[in-house]
């Protein structure tokens, strides 16, 4: 038996020597199906299937080393995938070498593929104690949440956003979240490379239990669909119009053009006027002037809801004086029928190197990509602004990406969501419709109308369960009159947040003492052979 296992051990470090070609290529796949399933380029069916190459490609392999390489090979590909707009920014707005601008791309699609470098590792780890099909999804979800929060966080298209169209999956977010998606999408990965590579009766099983599953969240969502347009069936409307100036991101800062962009806004506005009480949305910083300013500019924007007679939501800078400095906020105004400010909000979350500057000292250059909007300070909180009996929860660009966000407003009474976002950054690349694709997912958690305004676009409405009512495309002037129901459904999600990552947190330290405690076991069984 001794001279089995030594047998045994001779060809599996002969095996895990080097990767192979083949494993280099399938990992590699795994990269380009993942990044194939989110827009504007791909389809979320594709997410179903992603995985199968990579987890093929470790299958063999007991090698935590190659696990690594692997995994951080299929996360390179798929990452450059996803940010290559990063370089478009960097280098048109931070004015830096094209090279300059690849180099930090892939400087951080480096650190977002150690993310999947660990899922692949981690796999192989667990493998001989813990079985895939329950070891790839805890793990997966974990490492999702590290990356969504750790560092300030980067959530950008988590797996489970590659749904945002599946409208009966999505549904199971008002209890689990994006991450809820990202775990059933890992979980059906896992479950077909099983059976796939063993085909015995047990995999088999497995694969009818998975079924089985998809098939009742797939239940649950065509149920849940139903009892929410029941749950609002009666409730009032409210006429909105959505307006999307498309202005150039290259004037929008310069003193000559603020008359011709406040006027565009303002045109675009009275034509398409809600009825009387009804609500207009202009994007973020859409006004090129602080409104808190007295002067002509401000007056032309007070009288669109004057004119209108409407409520008015919009974006602009704004500041406050100290004793010691000034600080300026991305602010959202809203101002009622008769002009007046009833409510003002400050963006909490702030983007790094796009609204605040860390390190500026030790990285002067940084300083250009915040040319003509200043080192922001964050907002106090998540307050919604009140209009009447009812509440708005605004979420400013990036807070769109944010559960945690729209998940404050709904625990502070706020009964819709207000997106206001200024995409015009990112080009004609994906990244708009990346963006997009995950603020669907507010309207699902919280259960409520999602009101967008971009100034290049994505601009839309979608309903609570998460359908796109009307969108424009990107880089068009245009205005979008629709709507929109005030929600008060509670959801589970909303109320208790991410248990499901708190149960997969505390799986994955249990998978791991029970391995290495198993490992430990074995290492005294063959100090003992006798005992065979």
């Amino acid at each position: 038996m001794a001279k089995n296992i030594l047998q045994a051990k001779k060809q599996q470090l002969l095996s895990n020597k080097s990767l192979t070609l083949e494993a280099i290529v399938l990992a590699a796949a795994s990269g380009v199906l993942l990044f194939l399933s989110f827009p504007k380029y791909g389809s979320g069916l594709l997410a179903w299937i992603a995985l199968i190459p990579l987890l093929w490609a470790i299958r063999g392999s007991s090698s935590i080393r190659q696990g690594l390489l692997l995994g951080f090979i299929t996360g390179m590909v798929c990452h450059v995938g996803l940010i290559y707009w990063i370089t478009y920014v960097v280098v048109n707005y931070g004015y830096l070498p094209i090279y300059v601008g690849i180099v930090l791309m892939l400087l951080l699609a480096c650190y977002l593929s150690i993310y999947i470098s660990l899922f692949s590792a981690g796999v192989i780890f667990f493998r001989p104690r813990i079985p895939l099909w329950l070891a790839a999804p805890v793990l997966w979800v974990c490492l999702e949440y590290g990356k969504s929060y750790l560092l300030t966080g980067f959530p950008w298209e988590n797996l489970g956003y590659s749904q945002y169209l599946n409208k009966y999956i999505i549904q199971f977010a008002d209890i689990a979240g994006v991450f809820g998606i990202s775990f059933l999408i890992v979980l059906v990965n896992a479950a077909l490379i099983e059976v796939i590579g063993k085909k015995t009766r047990k995999e088999f099983t497995l694969s009818a239990a998975v079924i089985l599953i998809i098939a009742g969240v797939l239940f649950y969502g065509v149920k849940r669909s139903a009892q929410i347009d029941l749950m609002l069936k009666n409730v009032p409307k409210t006429e909105v119009s959505i307006i999307q100036g498309n202005i150039d991101q290259a004037i929008k800062w310069n003193d000559s053009f603020q008359k011709k962009t406040v006027d565009i806004y303002k045109n675009l506005s009275l034509q398409n006027m809600p009825s009387p009480g009804g609500l207009i949305v202009w994007p973020e910083t859409a006004l090129p002037f602080d409104y808190q300013d007295a002067g002509q500019f401000q007056e032309e924007v007070r009288a669109v809801s004057l004119k209108t007679k409407s409520w008015f939501i919009f974006g602009s800078t704004s500041y406050e004086n100290s004793k010691e400095k000034i600080d300026y906020y991305n602010s959202a105004y809203l101002l009622s029928p008769e002009g007046e400010i009833k409510g003002k909000y400050n963006k909490v979350h702030l983007v790094p190197y796009g609204e605040f500057v860390p390190l500026r000292t030790v990285f002067p250059f940084i300083n250009k990509l915040t040319a003509g909007m200043g080192d922001f300070t964050a907002g106090s909180g998540y307050y919604p602004l009140t209009r009447g009996d009812k509440k708005i929860g605004v979420l400013i660009c990036y807070e769109g990406i944010l559960p945690s966000a729209a998940r404050e407003y709904k625990k502070e009474g706020a009964q819709l969501l207000v997106n206001i976002t200024n995409d015009a950054w990112f080009g004609a690349t994906s990244a708009p419709f990346q963006h997009f694709s995950m603020a669907v997912f507010r309207a699902v958690e919280t259960r409520f109308y999602l009101v967008r305004a971009a100034n290049t676009g994505v601009s839309a409405i979608v309903d609570p369960r998460g359908e796109i009512v009307a969108g424009t495309n990107i880089f068009e002037r245009a205005a979008i009159k629709g709507k929109v129901k005030y929600s008060n459904i509670q959801t589970i999600y909303a109320e208790y947040g991410d248990i499901l990552v708190l149960v997969c947190c505390l799986l994955v330290l249990f998978f791991f003492a029970f391995v290495i405690l198993k490992k430990g076991e074995n290492n005294v069984d063959r100090k003992h052979p006798g005992n065979d």
